[in-house]
């Protein structure tokens, strides 16, 4: 099973996928799940550095631009560069359209982005924390 992600680069096989990542970074990387909210390990997590894809280590977001926004999941205003994800229209909720984030690298699920953030960009990217893992930025001293 050796996938081409939309860049058209080779994608690990779901076989290597399902022995290398958790049951739930699984479902919710390559099945479009979610976490329960409240429960993810990077909701309340507060450290300086990056967040990168569960899946091929791209780095996506900066602790920068993360704040707290009582939704149950991770959130950030901004992304690090708008080419490192892709954005799809998610009706999988009829009563509720909404913009699912993916990696624009691997195509993993991330989550979904919503118009109701903070100033400046009014974004709130809710990113389950099975999709994402932290890099602490180095220590400066």
């Amino acid at each position: 099973d050796q996938r081409k992600s939309e860049g058209g680069a080779k994608m690990e096989s779901k076989e290597s996928l399902r022995a290398r990542l958790t049951p739930l970074q699984y479902q919710v990387t390559q099945e479009a799940g979610t976490e329960r909210p409240f429960t993810g390990c990077y909701n309340k997590h507060n450290e300086t550095g990056v967040y990168v894809c569960i899946v091929c280590k791209q780095e996506l977001f900066s602790s920068s631009t993360k704040y707290d926004s009582g939704c149950g999941w991770p959130a950030f205003n901004d992304v690090l560069d708008k080419g490192k994800i892709t954005l799809h229209k998610d009706t999988s909720i009829s009563e509720r359209i909404r913009t699912e984030v993916r990696c624009a690298k691997c195509a993993a699920h991330m989550g979904h982005v919503f118009e109701d953030g903070p100033p400046p960009t009014r974004k709130r990217y809710c990113i389950n924390s099975a999709s994402i893992d932290f890099i602490q930025a180095p220590d400066k001293s």
